[in-house]
């Protein structure tokens, strides 16, 4: 079989082999073992070095057709685009054309493209992952909704699944309720948590951008210490808010309570989770949120916005607590369960259950259904 990638993330080299986004490249490792050909279309920049959190294809002898990286926001970008547009498509269709399988990741300037492309090639098997956020009630780029449309008539996407993050009641025939699983069924430890009581660990697992709302745990971690509750809150991750947070921790006189990791290993995130009570994640946008499901799979309870599918994750507030960002709100809600550790054990375990359910081993199993 001949499997066909069509991505807009963007590739570099080192060693012979092909790097990606790690999140992206170990899921894509384990639709690929599934394969005898791989045709990946993406952007490549062979003058940038892989970063920390890249890592190579495992798949040998990868067929790379490079197209040029391109958006559409803004005249100058939009007019190159337009130049470079036959060019865009014809390898896209290089590709299906070779293909016995065409995989799509959306959403993105790629995705849309190949969208349209996908459809004069109506008899060839197709898997379209959207890894964002499917709620068609969501604030999104007309782009994105472009490509939902696309995705959601069946004419247009014929002999094709779409994969989606969560379960919708308005979904069609060809839509798939999806999920990433980071964890395999030999991770399904018990888990002990210290006692509220002695203290209370909070976790942040993502980028320090104002987008993910790091600044607000910080808020939220003052606060209870105001309160006199003892607390400790870790960051893991790296961004452009990390010199703020600094100077605030220092205003705050907190940095005997705070922990900025910066990018750290999955083993690592998995300790800080396995020793944390709550994630404060406020996230603007989300597809499957993997912090989320992460932490939720080590009994650390989410303190999170309802976007995406994460209320759904979260059975609507049982397995989790969904907010709005308030900050007084947010830590009220810790000090409710600081004078109920009954309550937060029976949270933490449902969200454990839920979460366990979708393991690597799940993961390979409909992906091996779906190829």
């Amino acid at each position: 079989m001949t499997f066909v990638i069509i991505s807009h993330v963007v590739h570099k080299t080192a060693c012979d082999s092909y790097y990606a986004y790690g999140p992206y490249v170990r899921e894509m490792n384990i639709w690929l073992k599934y394969v005898e050909k791989v045709i990946i279309v993406a952007p490549a920049d062979v003058f940038i070095r892989p970063e920390s959190n890249d890592l190579p294809y495992e798949k040998q002898n990868i067929e790379f057709i490079k197209i040029p990286q391109f958006n559409i926001t803004g005249i100058k970008p939009l007019l190159r685009t337009l130049f470079c547009l036959p060019l865009i498509i014809l390898r896209i269709n290089k590709g299906m054309k070779e293909a016995d399988h065409i995989h799509i990741r959306c959403p993105g300037n790629v995705g849309l493209i190949s969208c349209f492309v996908q459809i004069f090639y109506p008899r060839k098997r197709k898997t379209a992952k959207y890894a964002g956020n499917w709620d068609w009630n969501s604030k999104q780029p007309w782009s994105y909704r472009l490509q939902q449309k696309i995705l959601r008539n069946t004419f247009l996407t014929r002999n094709m699944t779409a994969l989606v993050y969560g379960e919708w009641p308005d979904r069609t025939k060809n839509i798939k309720p999806f999920f990433t699983a980071s964890y395999s069924e030999k991770e399904r430890v018990p888990i002990s948590k210290r006692p509220l009581s002695k203290g209370v660990n909070l976790a942040f697992v993502g980028t320090l951008t104002d987008n993910k709302s790091p600044l607000t745990s910080l808020e939220v971690l003052r606060e209870l210490n105001d309160k006199g509750i003892e607390a400790y809150l870790t960051f893991c991750g790296e961004g452009s808010q990390r010199i703020i947070l600094e100077q605030k921790i220092s205003d705050y006189d907190l940095k005997d309570n705070v922990l900025l990791l910066g990018n750290i290993s999955a083993e690592k995130v998995k300790e800080v989770l396995i020793n944390s009570h709550f994630l404060v994640f406020i996230s603007r946008s989300e597809g499957w949120p993997k912090a989320v499901s992460e932490a939720m799979w080590w009994g650390c309870l989410p303190i999170t916005t309802s976007v995406s599918c994460v209320p759904w994750m979260l059975d609507y507030g049982k397995r989790g607590e969904l907010v709005n960002g308030d900050v007084k709100t947010i830590s009220a809600i810790v000090e409710k369960y600081v004078t109920d550790q009954d309550r937060f054990s029976s949270k933490s375990a449902k969200a454990t259950e839920w979460s366990r359910q979708y393991s690597l081993e799940k993961f390979e199993k409909e992906i091996k259904i779906l190829i």
